[in-house]
């Protein structure tokens, strides 16, 4: 009686789909298990992109004795009792949920993962680097899963007819096979789990979408009436809003809509906000967020009110990408290690024994002082440009050129 998925679960690292890079024949995850040096690491991701399974794989093959934990139920003193067993050899935990530890059970926990008794597998789909305290986090390489394509999900359920678990004479055409797909949203658990009930409606002859839309019920992330990739429509929602078409980002919109995710349309709505309209209309973000918030608070039907106000004040608005252009240039030039020391007159430490190294521009005229702040091998780099195209960012352009004026002549 056990779920399709869970009998199909991967028993090897080659049948686990869309994460070449961690357990594919060149990945990390694989080279650790090959080399027998296991080090703690978390993985992140949506539901269903494989987690769980690779932490499971790797317990399999690590030859530690491996352990359940979770840090949204289990106590303090089950891990005591799991690490107990440490005085005799080391042992591997997975941990689930791990962005939601307690401190009392980290702090337990970290000495035993420093001196290498103890290594993790720690689960989250939250991103790691907001959400995992940082004391576990340095302790632990992070590698993030992909989100499962299309043409995968579509392999393994291939792949799954295919198998000795599935017992029928009924074909599932292409068309099936792609709308179990979509309507999967991703998942390749909640995949399989539609393929079973599909199955069950027919062992014989063909199925078609029809078919298997009567056996999965309600899409996991829904479709249109034309069966469009869901994804498509976000797209073509944003895309529509950045190229000032009022018409037809209403007309995604209604799509969106109609699917009644407010959850992604609204994540999307603030998304486009603040990446395509930034500084052109800074009081865009605000309101986008009251509106979805108003969303919320109505729900559906009324929900499309505040939502269609919010879409066609940000298709009709002036649009700028300078802010979002500006933080990955930043972060582009950082990641590939062009950075330095930051200036010692700014260092708190150094402060606290100099005050004097410190100029606070309040008690200057203007608040502007001739001081620098980014690393001495940067200080001539330059991450924001301004555009012309918005009386916002034209003043925000002049203040800019005033500054480094009064800067160049102090």
């Amino acid at each position: 009686m056990k779920p399709l998925a869970h009998r199909l679960r991967p028993t090897r690292f080659d049948q686990v789909v869309g994460q070449d890079h961690l357990v594919g024949q060149s990945g990390i995850i694989t080279n650790m298990i090959g080399q027998k040096k296991l080090i703690s690491f978390i993985l992140y991701g949506n539901p269903g992109t494989g987690k769980t399974t690779i932490a499971n794989l790797v317990a399999q093959l690590s030859q530690l004795d491996a352990y359940q934990f979770s840090a949204a139920t289990d106590s303090k003193s089950r891990l005591k009792d799991i690490i107990d067993t440490t005085a005799y050899h080391d042992i591997l935990i997975i941990i689930d949920e791990i962005h939601r530890m307690k401190t009392d059970i980290q702090d337990y926990l970290l000495p035993f993962v420093e001196n290498g008794t103890v290594t993790i597998v720690g689960l989250t789909t939250q991103n790691p680097y907001m959400s995992v305290n940082p004391a576990i986090r340095s302790r632990c390489h992070i590698y993030r899963l992909n989100d499962i394509s299309k043409s995968d999900i579509i392999t393994v359920l291939k792949n799954a007819l295919n198998s000795d678990e599935i017992d029928t004479d009924a074909v599932l055409t292409n068309d099936t096979l792609s709308y179990i797909a979509d309507a999967a949203g991703g998942e390749v658990r909640t995949a399989l789990n539609m393929l079973e009930a599909t199955l069950l409606l027919s062992k014989e002859g063909i199925i078609t979408p029809q078919i298997a839309k009567m056996a999965i019920g309600k899409p996991v992330l829904n479709l249109d009436a034309d069966q469009d990739n869901y994804y498509d429509i976000l797209s073509a929602f944003q895309k529509s809003i950045r190229g000032s078409d009022v018409d037809a980002a209403l007309h995604y919109l209604a799509r969106l809509i109609t699917l009644e995710d407010l959850v992604s349309i609204t994540r999307r709505m603030i998304v486009i906000a603040y990446e395509d309209i930034g500084l052109a209309n800074p009081a865009i973000g605000p309101k986008v967020v009251a509106a979805c918030d108003a969303a919320f608070k109505v729900g559906f039907p009324e929900a499309r009110i505040p939502l269609s106000v919010a879409v066609i004040d940000m298709a009709l608005s002036p649009k700028s990408n300078t802010a979002i252009v500006a933080i990955d240039g930043a972060l582009a030039e950082y990641q590939t290690g062009t950075v330095g020391p930051i200036p010692r007159h700014i260092l708190n430490r150094e402060i606290k024994a100099n005050p004097n190294l410190y100029k606070y521009p309040h008690d200057y005229p203007k608040a502007i002082i001739n001081q620098t702040y980014l690393p001495d091998n940067l200080i001539t780099k330059t991450y924001y440009t301004p555009k012309d195209d918005s009386t916002y960012e034209i003043a925000l352009k002049e203040r800019l050129i005033w500054i480094k004026k009064k800067k160049a002549a102090l």
